[in-house]
């Protein structure tokens, strides 16, 4: 059984009342690459994206933006 990787961006931004628009802001990242990762269209993130929506996000451990799906 192949393991998958859920990128639970979408429950981080409800949590944070953050819309793409804000986040993008906060994070330099583009909205759709932001829409990408929301929606789990994307193969690889770059480590300097997840610390970026992690600090924008007060993120302390990264299972709380990537986790495998249950």
């Amino acid at each position: 059984m192949e393991r998958k990787i859920e990128i639970k961006l979408y429950r981080l931004l409800i949590d944070n009342k953050m819309t793409y628009q804000e986040l993008s802001d906060k994070t330099g990242l583009s909205v759709r690459t932001i829409s990408e990762l929301v929606n789990n269209k994307t193969e690889r993130i770059p480590k300097s994206a997840i610390c970026k929506i992690a600090d924008a996000l007060n993120i302390d451990d990264i299972r709380q933006l990537i986790d495998f799906e249950a």
